[in-house]
């Protein structure tokens, strides 16, 4: 996971609502192979209670030791980890890497306030980034490359753009850009067998999940439960629901009057993978149908099928997992490798 963890933020605001004193670490920098990607997030309150991890599970023990005095000074300060430290080996890190850490304390006003308003713009899935200067603590909120302005300007936008915190040297200091793009959003055209095996897969790598099929038989609570259903039909589902760079469709049905609408309205957005069930003769006739429905040739190429990584899948689950796969490498920008 490269993106925060949206979760932890919300508690450590709920945390500072209920009085607690609350601190914040998030891993700043990795090298080699360190078991938490940069942006990973810990929150802890003055009891030594605490949510989610910066290691795996290797330094919590470290980390939540610091805390204490973290709050008590109310100062941030920079931690770090490595293979080669005594340290590290005594607070469980042994898989060779290093990781640099980030602990703040957290305060009621001024950073409930900025944190409060940053959980708004990822509620929003607007594209934001909290960028916070090491030495003092201070931090703001960016939408765009341009916000900061100066030498800042390019690395925020490699760092929107590949999704990637990433902490660099600026004229006043260490910045760390922290990015909080919307979280992937996937809508599963068809509730069919395959799409109740893909369901918990999205689930998690923390993709939120909507399921559109106007077919009310398949389209069940009990087939589904817990996630968003919508049983208009797919094309009038998809612009209510609204697509963006952050969202995918897998076409699953099988039924052309289904997929069909659903495939050019997902055309039509920028939606950053598009797929779709069947073999490539099925696909080739659903090619002739678009391309008489009026599709450009080169939307048409925009559809990964048949659908998923060819890992010789066998049954729902290994096609699930294959689509799966196939959604984070695009995401991640290393689908053609596979093909």
């Amino acid at each position: 996971m490269s993106a925060p963890d949206r979760s932890i933020l919300q508690s450590a605001l709920d945390w500072l609502a209920e009085g607690r004193p609350v601190a914040l670490a998030t891993v700043i920098q990795t090298w080699g192979s360190a078991p938490q990607p940069a942006g990973s997030q810990l929150v802890i309150d003055g009891r030594g209670n605490f949510l989610g991890s910066v290691s795996g599970g290797c330094v919590e023990g470290a980390v939540i030791a610091e805390a204490a005095e973290v709050l008590e000074t109310a100062k941030p300060k920079t931690l770090q980890f490595g293979i080669e430290d005594e340290t590290a080996w005594s607070v469980g890190l042994a898989c060779g890497g290093n990781i640099r850490i980030f602990l703040e304390p957290l305060a009621a006003g001024s950073t409930g306030a900025l944190l409060r308003q940053l959980t708004g713009e990822v509620q929003s899935r607007r594209p934001v980034a909290l960028v916070t200067e090491l030495a003092t603590g201070g931090a703001s909120l960016v939408h765009s490359p341009t916000d900061l302005g100066g030498e800042l300007t390019p690395a925020l936008d490699d760092a929107f753009r590949r999704d990637r915190c990433v902490t660099l040297q600026g004229s006043s200091g260490e910045v760390f850009i922290n990015v909080f793009n919307p979280a992937i959003r996937l809508i599963i055209i068809g509730a069919v067998h395959i799409a109740q095996a893909l369901l918990p897969l999205a689930r998690a790598v923390g993709y939120s999940v909507v399921i559109a099929d106007p077919r009310s038989a398949f389209a069940t609570e009990e087939r589904f439960p817990g996630v968003e259903i919508a049983r208009d039909w797919p094309d009038e589902a998809l612009a209510r629901i609204g697509l963006d760079a952050h969202t995918a469709v897998v076409v699953l049905s099988h039924d052309p009057k289904i997929d069909d609408p659903a495939l050019i309205s997902a055309l039509q957005s920028e939606s950053f993978y598009i797929g779709a069930l069947g073999s490539r003769k099925t696909h080739a006739k659903r090619v002739e149908r678009l391309l008489q429905a009026g599709v450009a040739p080169a939307d048409i190429e925009r559809i990964r099928a048949p659908v998923g990584l060819d890992i010789g899948a066998q049954g729902t689950g290994e096609i699930a997992l294959s689509i799966i796969a196939e959604i984070t490498a695009t995401q991640r920008g290393k689908a053609n490798g596979f093909r």
